[in-house]
């Protein structure tokens, strides 16, 4: 199992960046970079490629509605480029609110957008002349509004025809084609004991379907991470994270996560946190978050307590274990956690 970690997006980047240089000296084999409506994570994720020298960076998703399929493939060929092979290609659908609300564009065919940008990305990265008609058209044709345009190719010749690329999914059918077509999966609020029946269909039918040539899905979860005696207690700083993504990522029945928490078996839980949290109660949002939904995300006690949370975590497949290191010095935290992995 790989060690990883998340850089917020709502943080100093310049501040976060150091911290994943000290950790890339402690073992840290992967940083993902978030992206929400803040800063945008290629300038970050730049600036990482030249402050670090081994480490993985993903992106923590960029979005398959702002960007067009070209310009993502160009974006991680890029970071590959200057980072000397490093680059991990995180995408995903996002939701309406961000879609609709931030980017203006509309929330259709997520799935469809998904399955057509990672085939160009994979095409583009190969330097094929690219001629496709889908939801996108590249070239635009005549009957659309085109003029001038004609096939091109990538013009220069990128460090790796293939870059793993890892989707953001929950929903069945997005979890099924992840495993079907992804490098990598990146489920969110993650809880080991419930991941094969809330997935395990999902992802036997996509693995099935899977080329032998893509080699093993790869697994990136977890959440905040903190060891000593009184380190249950740091558990309660997951809490807002629970309730924001529970609560406020999303309008009533559009909300994946809510949905997630819901099959979870943390309905009334989650009806009540989705409640609070749109009528700006946040405080008593992160109060109804379950103590057990709390603890089952986290990893957060003794170090036996730790290890067996670890353990729970590589028995439902995770190959990555991606936290959050809390503590007054993360670097040997990471340390300690890079020799159980």
């Amino acid at each position: 199992m790989e060690l990883a970690t998340t850089l917020p997006y709502a943080e100093d980047p310049r501040k976060a960046v150091e911290e994943i240089v000290r950790l890339e000296r402690a073992g840290l084999d992967t940083v993902w970079v978030a992206e929400a409506y803040g800063y945008d994570s290629p300038t970050t994720m730049g600036y990482l490629a030249a402050r670090t020298e081994r480490v993985r960076i993903g992106s923590y998703i960029l979005n398959v509605f702002s960007r067009t399929p070209a310009l993502i493939a160009q974006t991680a060929a890029g970071l590959d480029a200057v980072s000397g092979g490093r680059a991990v290609l995180g995408l995903g659908a996002s939701g309406p609110q961000v879609i609709e609300g931030w980017h203006g564009r509309r929330y259709d065919k997520p799935l469809g957008r998904t399955r057509e940008t990672v085939e160009l990305c994979r095409r583009i990265w190969r330097r094929e002349v690219i001629e496709h008609h889908g939801i996108l058209d590249m070239p635009l044709p005549p009957e659309k509004g085109g003029r001038l345009g004609k096939p091109l190719k990538f013009l220069n010749h990128p460090v790796r025809e293939e870059i793993p690329v890892h989707l953001a999914a929950l929903g069945p059918a997005n979890v099924r084609m992840a495993a079907e077509i992804a490098d990598g999966w990146l489920p969110h609020l993650f809880v080991p004991e419930k991941a094969r029946g809330i997935w395990g269909a999902s992802l036997d039918e996509g693995l099935a379907a899977r080329s032998p040539e893509r080699g093993p899905l790869q697994i990136a979860a977890g959440s905040l991470l903190a060891v000593g005696e009184d380190a249950a207690a740091v558990r309660d700083q997951v809490r807002p994270m629970i309730a924001l993504y529970v609560g406020g990522m999303g309008a009533k029945g559009k909300n994946f996560y809510n949905d997630l928490a819901r099959a979870y078996g943390y309905e009334e839980a989650a009806e009540r946190i989705q409640d609070l949290y749109l009528a700006g109660k946040k405080r008593e949002a992160e109060a109804a978050v379950p103590d057990e939904f709390a603890e089952l995300v986290s990893l957060c006690g003794p170090e036996s307590y730790v290890r067996e949370r670890i353990e729970a975590f590589r028995e439902a497949g995770v190959t990555q274990l991606n936290v959050r290191l809390a503590g007054p010095d993360p670097v040997r935290l990471a340390e300690r956690v890079r020799e159980w992995l």
